[in-house]
């Protein structure tokens, strides 16, 4: 199972990134736009990171540990990282979310 910090050592390799802690999260975003939530000290680990629709909604259908995200709404996903999942694919989610919250060039 993914721990919170192998989450928040992945997340180092990326850039323009901010934290803050609020109610027991982490929450990580680029730019303006919230990418991640990581709950504090949770077993097994709690995520809500935005995901494309459809693909939010293909893994909710194959996992009963994915489910839409209370943070993010429709734009999101959250993740309870029991098992179901493995690292990588977690990790690629992350990187997912990510990508998805690129500036919008104006």
């Amino acid at each position: 199972m993914v721990s919170e910090e192998a989450v928040v050592k992945y997340l180092e390799r990326f850039e323009d990134l901010a934290e803050q802690k609020k109610e027991g999260w982490r929450i990580f975003s680029r730019g303006e736009k919230i990418f991640l939530c990581v709950e504090e000290g949770k077993e097994p680990l709690r995520i809500e990171l935005r995901c494309d629709r459809k693909l939010g909604q293909t893994l909710q259908e194959r996992y009963e540990s994915v489910m839409e995200s209370r943070a993010l709404g429709r734009n999101g996903i959250e993740v309870i990282c029991s098992g179901q999942l493995a690292e990588d694919e977690i990790f690629d989610l992350i990187r997912h979310a990510y990508e998805m919250s690129a500036p919008t060039e104006e």
